[in-house]
């Protein structure tokens, strides 16, 4: 596979899909439309094109396969009349659903310009492929996401049958083996295959019966050409790349990465597995704690089914994690929020919609058979007492800054702007979604202090506030996945007494948020309880973290001796505070946290800031996930630190417009570099060569480099304040 993957896309228009099959020698485009219309979500069509590439022979063959399923209750059955040679023309289903009303699916046969496979083989005249062919199933609900191996199964019949009555000697070209059979019959999922020799196209298209007309292939024509330039001139207007980034080479990839992470969105329903058993093991108030839990685990009967429940969400890759991941889900939306603040805050209520009555949002959202199928087993339970970064409330912040600034999209031109900024044009809409979500964001900030507090009093630790320290719950001797941080270095052995400085810093930032809510929505008395919070919290940050020794902010643990000590690898958890905005422009520890960033010793590398210092014994080492790579959504938070604090006048003004500047060039050139090369994104960059590595193909957070390059351009000063 030479890419796949969104060139253009919009989730209220609709955009163009490639897929450049190497392997098979043919670019496969699909672009699919949204026509809005009746009382049922209106109609929608897809362009299928298939073009050979460069190196495929005269006559290629390409067999496709469309298929509908429907699910629950409703019906779906081909209307057309039972052809036992197949079908010409056109493709037609009929169907029905609560949800969608009555409605009509067709499968064109596509313009005069598609050519077909000729007759080679005796077989041809009980299976001309000229036609399509179409095969109706009845597939029990639980079962219909197998699609894929309920069309092999069914296939394999085919072939076998094939084989036995000509033979191995004699069998069929493969393009007329490895087909369906003619069976359309009554069903719930049905198979159409068309199989074409060179270049091809076909549409499908879906007309909702209560749409003011059904679609056709001339509307769709008209769609997809406004669609495009739709997108095209939104994208010049909300995320145009600045200096050095506006050139047309950019344009591609910048286009490229924004449409596969919003065109990830989707909805999800289903069952997860859970662990209500809420275990004396799990508070990991003993040393050794980890063992304990390990063991709690293990022990039969504490996992049960809940639900169902539904998400609407962003994923972080399509093909390798196609479901919702709390903390990333907050980097997903800062992109999104700038094109469309609207889609932005339903995806944002679906997410906490899913807390229970403690407060609790699972930080996985595995729902369902299907979801479950692409999890390893010892990943699928979520546990109660397991958080993760909140990073949603970053969303939250950014509603509310944007709403100083509704007024600038009052006039635009896009005829969907009212339905994308509702929220900003009316401020009051936002004020209401707030006091609607608000005790909903009350009762999760409230777990948080509850379920994840960190132990101040019990070791005679000297702080401001004998209340505001955090720490991690879930963590083992290598891991702590609810950071996010993975196997990022922490205190050794683990120990009840830890603290987290990564958490705290967390905790800050949403405590300034919710006291920021707080204000908007006029809830006066919590705006002094959160400010009361936040002000401990940042003095804690210094008195329970900064280690003078090291200059840089550590974790903190407990020796042999039962005194409290700082265990510091310098890297990402180092410049938290600084990362999450707690550290004013004036602070005495930025200059050593600006040397830690800016040093090729350090953290400093010509692709982004590593995850760990090349100087750290660690380095590179164990599994090496959060260990040197270089990643996104971390890189992101530095260079909005960097450019917030190069804005604002001090002594380190022209130190973070510097380090800003070359920071969001080393991260824009690299993650584009490597598009280039391998026409992926990818889920991290090797600190030492730049290369992208693990997953492939990942659109999530990666994308945020989009936002990036449409921050503004500090080599010039003058032409910035302009601009600002």
């Amino acid at each position: 596979m030479a890419g796949y993957g969104w060139d253009q896309y919009d989730v209220r228009l609709g955009g163009r899909q490639t897929i450049h099959d190497a392997g098979n020698m043919i670019d496969i485009t699909t672009e699919f439309v949204k026509i809005p219309g009746g009382q049922h979500g209106g109609n929608w069509g897809v362009r299928i094109r298939g073009i050979p590439r460069e190196d495929a022979p005269e006559h290629l063959v390409t067999s496709m396969i469309f298929y509908a399923a429907m699910e629950g209750f409703g019906n779906l059955q081909v209307s057309n009349e039972e052809d036992e040679l197949g079908i010409m023309g056109t493709v037609k289903m009929e169907g029905s659903s609560n949800e969608l009303g009555e409605f009509t699916l067709e499968v064109t046969e596509g313009p005069e310009s598609n050519v077909h496979p000729p007759p080679r083989h005796k077989s041809y005249a009980s299976k001309p492929l000229d036609r399509s062919i179409v095969s109706s199933l009845q597939v029990e609900d639980a079962n219909i996401w197998q699609a894929k191996a309920l069309l092999f199964q069914h296939m394999k019949t085919e072939i076998d049958e094939m084989i036995s009555l000509y033979g191995q000697e004699n069998a069929p070209p493969p393009w007329q083996i490895f087909t369906i059979a003619n069976n359309v019959r009554e069903g719930n999922m049905h198979f159409v295959q068309k199989v074409f020799d060179g270049a091809f196209e076909f549409d499908v298209m879906f007309s909702s019966g209560s749409a003011p007309e059904p679609v056709n292939s001339g509307i769709i024509s008209k769609a997809i050409r406004t669609a495009t330039e739709a997108f095209s001139d939104r994208f010049s207007k909300v995320l145009a790349p600045k200096a050095p980034f506006n050139k047309p080479k950019y344009q591609a990839f910048a286009h490229s990465m924004f449409s596969n992470l919003i065109g990830g969105i989707g909805y999800f329903y289903g069952d997860a597995l859970v662990d209500r058993s809420y275990a004396p093991e799990y508070e990991e108030e003993n040393e050794g704690f980890w063992q304990e839990t390990a063991e709690a685990r293990q022990r039969q009967g504490a996992v049960k089914l809940e639900g169902p429940a539904e998400l609407y969400t962003s994923i972080p890759s399509r093909p390798f994690f196609p479901r919702g991941f709390l903390w990333d889900e907050g980097f997903h939306l800062v992109p999104v929020a700038d094109w469309d603040m609207d889609l932005t805050l339903d995806i944002v209520k679906s997410w906490f919609s899913l807390m229970d009555e403690d407060g609790w949002i699972g930080r996985e959202q595995i729902l369902g058979h299907e979801a479950r199928s692409k999890v390893p087993q010892e990943f699928q339970v979520q546990y109660p007492h397991y958080a993760n970064p909140p990073t949603l409330f970053l969303i939250l912040e950014s509603l509310i800054d944007k709403l100083q600034d509704a007024a600038s999209f009052k006039d635009s031109a896009d005829p969907l702007e009212s339905i994308r900024s509702a929220h900003l044009q009316n401020p009051e809409n936002a004020k209401n979604y707030l006091r609607e979500l608000y005790p909903l964001l009350k009762r999760h900030y409230f777990w948080f202090r509850k379920t994840q507090w960190g132990d101040i009093k019990s070791y005679d630790r000297e702080a401001f506030s004998t209340k505001e320290a955090y720490r991690w719950r879930g963590r083992s001797t290598t891991h702590v996945l609810t950071s996010g941080l993975d196997d990022y270095p922490r205190p050794q052995p683990p120990h009840p007494g830890e603290l987290h400085t990564d958490l705290i810093s967390w905790m800050g930032m949403m405590t300034r948020s919710m006291r920021r809510i707080a204000n908007t929505i006029g809830e006066v008395d919590d705006v002094k309880e959160f400010q009361g919070y936040e002000t401990a919290i940042i003095r804690n940050i210094d008195d329970l973290h900064w280690s003078k020794k090291e200059q840089t902010y550590c974790d903190a643990t407990i020796d042999d001796y039962e005194e409290s000590v700082h265990v510091c690898h310098k890297g990402y958890i180092s410049i938290f505070p600084f990362l999450t905005g707690l550290l004013p422009a004036d602070s005495p520890r930025l200059g050593a946290i600006l040397d830690l960033i800016s040093d090729p010793e350090e953290l400093w590398s010509p692709y982004g800031i590593r995850s760990l210092s090349k100087s750290n014994l660690n380095y590179q080492t164990g599994e090496d996930y959060w260990r040197s790579p270089v990643w996104i959504n971390i890189n992101y938070l530095a260079v909005r630190a960097l450019f917030d604090l190069a804005q604002s006048s001090g002594s380190h003004q022209k130190r973070a417009s510097k380090l800003y500047t070359s920071l969001r060039t080393n991260l824009v050139e690299n993650v584009f570099k490597e598009w280039e090369r391998t026409k992926f994104a990818w889920e991290q960059y090797n600190a030492e060569t730049g290369e992208g590595q693990r997953t492939q193909h990942f659109t999530g957070w990666t994308s945020l480099v989009v936002k990036i390059m449409a921050m503004p351009d500090l080599s010039n000063v003058k032409k910035v304040k302009e601009e600002l």
